[in-house]
């Protein structure tokens, strides 16, 4: 058996110092994302902000908070954690604002997003009366999503999310100044291109009512296949047809893609007539639910193809679910109880949307730094899994 059968050598030593499970991240490529957005906010009217709901490990914020102009919450928990946290301008959407919080959420906003107008008309008193007023935007349908699964299309048949440009009339009601428009999902620059189109189509006679345009996120500017170049041509030719709207982005996924992964180890090997199962002590209904609800298939270190007629290996999750598995996956070397096997770019949304199921153990949280030591940010015990009850 050898524990670092399916790691690469060369980072065998830190590895070997980390516990089983672990979410890792690497200081170094988020770095280089954060290049990325400074090149684009450098040449396009723009402004990017962190997306909680995709990434909120706040310990690296001071190192975002270098290059991104502000953050965005969908609820009062994301709104106070960006404020006590990222510390800059804080953008706030929520489907629906539940009345004992919203005194709250002014108390950290300086941008307000309403999901309707009936929303919009409840609250209209209690924002305009605030010490420190938000400014004020209403979240549209642009009618158009490039997403194939309907549980990330919020432009689906009959959507919830955001107001129809019928229900505007003419004029938009008074106190709004901002437009969100969230139609995306790790998207290209021709999406946002066909989007800012539509949003021309349907919404081009609000737009000289408006001071800001949200384009939401979804944008997956951090990938090597996305143009950003491109992406900066169409923002600035929008904005020469549109120069009083400023213009904002809000990446979920692009801030942390590719920066880190989850760290697992092998614990049992079932073998059967199809495929031998490797049961690891990480689970992905528990703590890579978007593997089983998209569904995708993530990257393993070390995997190969797996070849015609190929038993594979079927990894199976830690929890009593039957469909807590993915597969099937062939490595260079049989696998052992014991392998360490590591699933890539797991930083975004698979943390935030992690959970306690059946009481396994939750990966822990660190940090490879650039200087190649290892930091440990957070372990989890009984009692986090226990408060969560009562």
């Amino acid at each position: 058996m050898n524990p670092m059968n399916h790691i690469n050598s060369a980072n065998s030593d830190i590895l070997s110092k980390i516990p089983s499970p672990c979410f890792v991240l690497e200081e170094s490529w988020l770095e280089r994302n954060m290049n990325v957005f400074a090149k684009l906010q450098a040449e396009a009217p723009v402004k990017v902000l962190l997306a909680l709901k995709g990434f909120a490990l706040f310990h690296c914020f001071p190192l975002l908070k270098n290059t991104l102009k502000g953050a965005s919450a969908s609820s009062l928990w994301e709104a106070q954690l960006a404020a006590e946290e990222f510390g800059k301008e804080v953008y706030v959407y929520s489907p629906a604002y539940r009345d004992e919080d919203l005194s709250a959420i002014l108390d950290n906003a300086s941008h307000l997003t309403f999901n309707s107008l009936s929303q919009w008309e409840r609250f209209r008193a209690v924002v305009e009366s605030a010490p420190s007023r938000p400014s004020v935007g209403l979240r549209i349908n642009p009618q158009y999503s490039p997403v194939k699964t309907d549980l990330y299309n919020p432009c689906q048949p009959s959507s919830r999310l955001g107001v129809m440009p019928e229900s505007l009339g003419e004029t938009l009601p008074e106190g709004i100044e901002g437009f969100l428009s969230h139609n995306l999902c790790e998207s290209d620059s021709y999406a946002m291109e066909i989007t800012l189109s539509k949003i021309e189509h349907y919404f081009g006679r609000f737009l000289p009512q408006i001071k800001w345009l949200n384009l939401g996120g979804g944008h997956l500017v951090t990938s090597k296949e996305y143009n950003i170049d491109h992406a900066i041509k169409v923002l600035k030719e929008f904005h020469q047809r549109h120069p009083h709207l400023h213009l904002i982005l809000e990446p979920g996924s692009a801030i942390a893609w590719q920066t880190g992964f989850l760290l697992s180890t092998v614990r049992d090997l079932i073998p059967t007539p199809d495929v031998t199962h490797a049961m690891l002590d990480v689970s992905f209904t528990a703590h890579m639910p978007d593997c089983l609800e998209m569904p995708y298939r993530p990257s393993v270190r070390g995997e190969r193809q797996l070849e015609d007629g190929e038993k594979g290996y079927r990894l199976g999750g830690a929890s009593c679910l039957a469909g807590d598995f993915l597969g099937d996956y062939a490595f260079a070397q049989d696998l052992s109880i014991g392998d360490r096997i590591i699933f890539e770019d797991m930083m975004h949304y698979t943390m935030v949307k992690s959970t306690m199921f059946n009481g396994v153990v939750h990966p822990s949280i660190g940090i490879i730094n650039k200087d190649g030591t290892f930091t440990l940010w957070r372990e989890f015990s009984y009692q986090d899994y226990r408060s969560r009850m009562g």
